[in-house]
């Protein structure tokens, strides 16, 4: 992948070029101090193609949140911030990630991971599966994963709950996790796997998610809480 650091900082530019370095994969293009010459760069149909972005938000001239809506095509970015604040707009922009400063080598490979993966797909397109289908009785019943809020093991049973409905199957949690989308699932518990994008809050060591009936509250695995903060630190950092 090539890509592109945009940050005021010097310091910060020096250290995201030492990882970009020492990760295979990756080419930088170039380095840029503020927003508006990488917008030129970016924009610039002459210009070799640009795959991803490390960029900051706090700059001068432009903001790094002005840069995305001044873009004319948005590669995939990876927003590095010493705040937190800024989180949830950029989400708007599907950023790939949003790491905060200092940046740990760890964090950045985790997040170069999750481009790559989806690098990957763009160039090597496969039909994704939107749905499952239950038996339910002598019948096999469609239910799309959208649909799916939280699935609950219920002995030798799991349940996935919907907003209306309820499907008991004779499943393990471990063998309804490996079916289940591993970007749209997440087990938080021994006896819980969430639908990421239904999660309205977490509390404490709990999540809640919106059903029919108010408000579930889901309890959080102390196994399980730090991949699950992980994975929410583009909608939480």
């Amino acid at each position: 992948m090539k890509c592109i650091v945009v940050d005021d900082d010097k310091l910060s530019i020096k250290i995201i070029e030492e990882f970009v370095e020492r990760t295979q994969g990756l080419t930088r293009i170039a380095s840029f101090s503020n927003a508006v010459d990488a917008l030129n760069e970016v924009n610039n149909p002459q210009k070799e193609k640009v795959d991803l972005i490390f960029l900051d938000i706090e700059m001068p001239e432009m903001s790094g949140i002005e840069f995305l809506k001044a873009l004319s095509v948005i590669p995939q970015v990876i927003i590095y911030s010493s705040q937190e604040k800024y989180a949830l707009e950029s989400y708007e922009y599907d950023v790939t990630d949003y790491l905060l400063k200092p940046v740990q080598y760890g964090r950045f490979i985790k997040a170069v991971n999750r481009a790559r993966e989806r690098f990957d797909q763009k160039d090597n397109p496969v039909k994704q599966s939107t749905e499952i289908f239950i038996k339910n009785n002598s019948s096999l019943v469609r239910v799309k994963y959208e649909d799916i809020l939280w699935i609950e093991a219920l002995e030798n049973y799991v349940v996935l709950n919907t907003f209306n409905n309820k499907y008991t199957i004779h499943f393990t949690m471990k063998s309804i996790g490996e079916k289940m989308p591993a970007d749209r699932f997440m087990r938080i518990h021994r006896s819980f796997i969430v639908n990421f994008s239904k999660i309205n809050a977490i509390e404490d060591n709990s999540v809640i998610i919106k059903c029919n009936t108010g408000n579930k509250i889901i309890p959080i695995g102390k196994s399980y809480r730090d991949n699950l903060l992980d994975d929410i630190n583009l909608i939480t950092k």
